[in-house]
């Protein structure tokens, strides 16, 4: 049975979703969508289990100081955002005791200095965004936008702030352009890619396109100054309308870069923001003019090459071969071909054996995806003779014999580990300084995403000096 509505609760805290966690007078925690810390509300159960609550609030005795009016008309519905009603000092602060408290309680691990905060933007920043499309007659025809917030439906989206204001702006322009076509209810997501020149739209098609639509295309990009792309199948078989359009760019004006990409490529989603932290990874992990540099999970070379006007030689080794088909030609671009290698490997499935068939590297950086690299970690703690040999995870049986210390293997003295997920960080941390030997010098929270619970993440790792070789 639910509980009465009149019951009143004080929240005591933001879970990972941004919902407010209060608990009843019996322990059973009630998750509050909309709620904030320091407030007393009644709520309305929405859902019961044995253990826990989710709930919506019906009044408010009191209102947390952190709280703000939401900018965005659809906020509460649309399912983009989560935290436009927090003041933005406050979702900082919260992306960063998330942070500290994962290292805390899932590494038992503090950072011995707490880095500033990086922020950027706090509007108008997503310049990717995969927008859904659906053909909803009761609603009056075609919508584009995001998800409902927990829901598959598509939210009737009529602007967003969060996007930049010329791709705000095309939000109903899209939805009569898509409703004029042959094939509405076929055309299910349009993926935004903007680079520092251009806008690229990704149409995805499940059925071919008639000469009338593409001119409907064509007189659509040339109205509103973007580029558009099919994609039939899978990522890769994205191609431009337009044979000879040149593809997107952004640029890192501190390494005198330019990287191009294909619009269906991973890319940061805050141009400003990845600036900063590119900046703030190179001064962390300083690499000098004649070390060698190992660039993990390296994707289009992000890092690998403002890596390479600082250093002598650095490897980028990542998952994706067309990924670094770009990131080469973008090296060879820029003048530095002879300072780079590019590899393709999984380095989910990494080994002691494989660390060692690469050579010695005085420096790492290491990017991972949400599941973190605990493979990579765990090889590392093996090639340096440390660890459990035997647990199996990270080195093949042949490594077990062979990763004692003295096979000439040298560990890199600095490691800077850029996440998008604090979990995994902190679970590989445990791994790097219990068993390898490093301490964690800093860590810090990176506002990749504001007015999301998103939290991007750096940290900077240093081999103990005092633990043998």
């Amino acid at each position: 049975m639910l509980a009465a509505e009149s019951e009143w609760l004080r929240v005591e805290s933001l879970d990972l979703d941004a919902r407010g966690v209060a608990h009843r007078a019996d322990g059973k925690v009630v998750f509050i969508g909309g709620a904030l810390p320091g407030e007393r509300v009644r709520v309305r159960v929405l859902r019961s289990k044995p253990k826990w609550e989710q709930a919506e609030v019906l009044e408010w005795a009191t209102t947390a100081a952190t709280r703000v009016q939401p900018r965005c008309e659809h906020f509460g519905v649309c399912g983009g955002c989560s935290m436009q009603h927090v003041d933005l000092r406050a979702q900082i602060a919260f992306k960063q005791r998330t942070l500290e408290d994962d290292l805390s309680h899932l590494a038992q691990l503090r950072p011995e200095v707490v880095l500033r905060p990086l922020a950027g933007p706090d509007w108008g920043y997503r310049r990717r965004a995969r927008l859904t499309v659906r053909l909803v007659p009761k609603k009056g025809g075609v919508l584009v936008g995001f998800h409902e917030r927990g829901s598959s439906y598509v939210a009737d989206m009529r602007s967003c702030q969060v996007l930049p204001p010329e791709v705000s702006a095309l939000l109903l322009p899209l939805r009569e352009l898509i409703g004029s076509l042959s094939c509405p209810d076929r055309l299910p997501q349009i993926e935004l890619a903007m680079g520092d020149d251009a806008m690229v739209l990704v149409l995805r098609n499940l059925q071919a396109l008639t000469d009338d639509d593409l001119g409907r295309l064509r007189g659509f990009a040339a109205q509103h100054r973007v580029q558009w792309w099919l994609q039939p199948g899978g990522p890769l078989t994205a191609a431009p309308l337009e044979p000879d359009a040149a593809l997107p760019a952004y640029e890192l004006p501190e390494f005198g870069l330019r990287m191009p990409f294909r619009p269906t490529d991973f890319t940061q989603v805050n141009h400003a923001v990845n600036r900063a932290l590119v900046s703030r990874a190179l001064r962390l992990l300083a690499p000098r003019a004649h070390e060698r540099v190992a660039d993990w999970f390296c994707g289009l070379g992000n890092f690998t090459l403002p890596l390479a006007t600082r250093s002598a030689f650095v490897l980028g080794v990542e998952g994706s071969e067309s990924l670094l088909q770009r990131a080469s030609a973008n090296a060879q671009a820029c003048g530095l071909g002879a300072r780079v290698r590019f590899e393709v490997s999984n380095l989910f499935e990494i080994d002691a054996g494989d660390l060692r068939a690469r050579g010695n590297f005085d420096k790492w950086l290491i990017d991972p995806p949400r599941e973190g690299a605990l493979a990579l970690c765990k090889a590392l703690v093996h090639a340096m003779g440390r660890g459990d040999a035997a647990d199996g995870e990270g080195v093949g049986p042949a490594d077990a014999v062979s990763a004692a210390p003295g096979q000439g293997f040298r560990a890199p003295s600095r490691i800077v580990y850029v996440s998008c997920n604090p979990a995994t960080l902190a679970r590989d941390a445990g791994v790097l300084v219990h068993q390898g030997g490093y301490k964690l010098r800093a860590a810090g929270v990176v506002n990749m995403f504001p007015h999301t619970s998103h939290v991007e993440s750096i940290a900077v790792f240093e081999l103990d000096p005092s633990h043998d070789a």
